[in-house]
C-alpha cells in the first residue's frame, strides 16, 4: 500500500503546483500542445492538471487511490493505478514523461528508470529530484536536524544520474531549481523564507520526511521553532535570510534526451 494513503488525506491543500516549476518543465520538454505527457508518481494530480490546462494531454500514474480521489477532473487528464516500476502503459505510448518529487519514493529506482524509456517514444524524460549534499544547511534543519540526516539516505545526484544512464543509455543533464521565498508547492524547504508555515500541522502534513517523521522529534522543533519565533530569537539568528528572494537548496531538474 502507499505511504500516501495514511499521510496523503489533505495534500492537496498544501501541494499547490507553483506556476514557475510548471513553465520550466514545459520549456524542457520542448514538445507542441496535444503531446501525451505520463505523469509518474501524479500524487494528487496537481502538476498533472497543471500541464493538461496548459494543452498537454496526461496519463498520470499513481498508486495511492486516496491520492487519487483528491485530484481535479479534466478531460486531458487520464488516471492508472499502478507503481513506477511497472507503469500500466504499453511500449512507446507516451511522447514524454515527468515526475515531480516523487523518485525518492520509488522502490527500485533501476526498474523506474528502465519503465520510463520502455513507455516514451523520443521526447525527454525531466525528473525534479534533490540531493541534499548540494545546499546550503538552512536554519530548518537546526529544528530538525533529523530532515537532513534522513535526506543523507537518498542517492546523491551523480549517482541518480548514473544510474539514468546505465538503464535507458540517454544523454542527462542536471538543471538546479532556485526556490523563490514564495512558492505555492510546500514541498519540504519551500519555506524557507516563512518559518511560521512549519508551525501549521496541515503544512507538516503535505511533506513525508515530516509527515513520516518520529512526530516527538517533529514536536520537539516545533515547539523550540515556535518560543524562538515569539522571542524574537530567530529573527535576531537567522533574519538575515529575508535578504534573498531565492535559494539553492539542492533541487535539482533532471533533463534526460536520447543520444541521437
Amino acid at each position: 500500500m502507499s505511504i500516501y494513503n495514511s499521510i496523503g488525506l489533505h495534500y492537496s491543500k498544501t501541494r499547490v503546483p507553483d506556476i514557475r516549476i510548471v513553465n520550466k518543465i514545459i520549456d524542457l520538454l520542448n514538445l507542441p500542445k496535444n503531446s501525451i505527457i505520463a505523469d509518474i508518481g501524479a500524487g494528487t494530480g496537481g502538476y498533472s492538471l497543471a500541464l493538461a490546462n496548459k494543452g498537454f494531454l496526461v496519463n498520470a500514474i499513481e498508486p495511492s487511490l486516496v491520492m487519487q480521489k483528491q485530484a481535479v477532473e479534466h478531460p486531458q487528464v487520464k488516471w492508472f493505478t499502478g507503481y513506477a516500476e511497472n507503469l500500466p502503459l504499453l511500449d512507446n505510448s507516451v511522447d514524454t514523461v515527468v515526475s515531480i518529487l516523487a523518485i525518492h519514493h520509488f522502490s527500485h529506482l533501476p526498474k523506474a528508470f528502465q519503465e520510463m524509456h520502455r513507455i516514451i517514444k523520443n521526447g525527454a524524460i525531466i525528473l525534479l529530484t534533490f540531493d541534499i549534499r548540494l545546499a546550503q544547511k538552512i536554519w530548518l534543519y537546526d529544528y530538525f536536524p533529523f530532515l537532513w540526516e534522513d535526506a543523507l539516505q537518498f542517492l546523491p545526484l551523480n549517482e541518480q544520474i548514473n544510474l539514468i544512464q546505465i538503464n535507458t543509455k540517454r544523454r542527462v543533464e542536471a538543471i538546479p531549481l532556485l526556490l523563490p521565498y514564495d512558492l505555492s508547492d510546500l514541498f519540504a524547504a519551500a519555506g524557507w523564507r516563512r518559518p511560521e508555515l512549519y508551525l501549521q500541522a496541515e503544512v507538516r502534513a503535505g511533506i513525508s520526511s515530516l509527515a513520516l517523521a518520529n512526530q516527538d522529534l517533529v514536536d520537539q522543533g516545533v515547539k523550540l521553532l515556535t518560543a524562538d519565533l515569539s522571542s524574537e530569537k530567530w529573527r535576531k539568528q537567522y533574519g538575515d535570510i529575508h535578504n534573498l528572494t531565492e535559494i539553492d537548496i539542492g533541487y535539482r531538474f533532471i533533463h534526460t534526451t536520447l543520444n541521437n
